[in-house]
């Protein structure tokens, strides 16, 4: 059985989609805050959604929508890279970015102290907001983004033999 040739990035639209609203169902729902690791997670699916959804056009041609569908690819592989660093930041292989430290910059004056007791303090990359299994979003997100990555190079690959 041949699937249309849109039906592979709506396939994948709709898993990216579905991506992103867990994270911020996780986010506002639960008030799971992400670190800025866990945000940097959140760029290549909303890539991936804006590819797909351009690939979905009309009138995109088949070298396009195969083209887009490897740029899909390539991000989520690159996604399970950044999922990668951030489970080494949460195990104490590595150190994680400036950024990843939490807490912010010291206030220098009574006004800025006064601000920065109604922010919450940033969360740190290395203490994970939530486990199952003793997995983090982070660990869970390797594996889904890999599958992703294989899902759009697949979804070539089949583009490919139809045309």
């Amino acid at each position: 059985m041949t699937l249309p040739p849109r039906a592979y990035p709506a396939a994948l639209l709709l898993t990216c989609l579905f991506a992103l609203a867990s994270a911020l169902t996780a986010q506002y729902a639960f008030k799971l805050l992400p670190c800025i690791l866990c945000l940097y997670q959140r760029v290549p699916f909303v890539l991936s959604a804006v590819l797909c959804a351009i690939a979905l056009l009309p009138r995109m041609p088949a070298k396009g929508r195969m083209a887009l569908l490897l740029l899909c690819a390539v991000a989520l592989a690159a996604n399970a890279g950044i999922a990668t660093y951030h489970v080494g930041v949460e195990q104490h292989w590595w150190q994680g970015t400036t950024q990843c430290v939490g807490g912010g910059p010291v206030p220098s004056n009574a006004a800025d102290m006064l601000a920065s007791l109604d922010a919450p303090p940033a969360p740190r990359c290395d203490q994970p907001a939530w486990r199952m299994f003793g997995i983090s979003m982070a660990g869970y997100n390797i594996p889904f983004s890999l599958a992703l990555a294989g899902f759009a190079a697949w979804a070539v690959h089949k583009l490919r033999e139809a045309a």
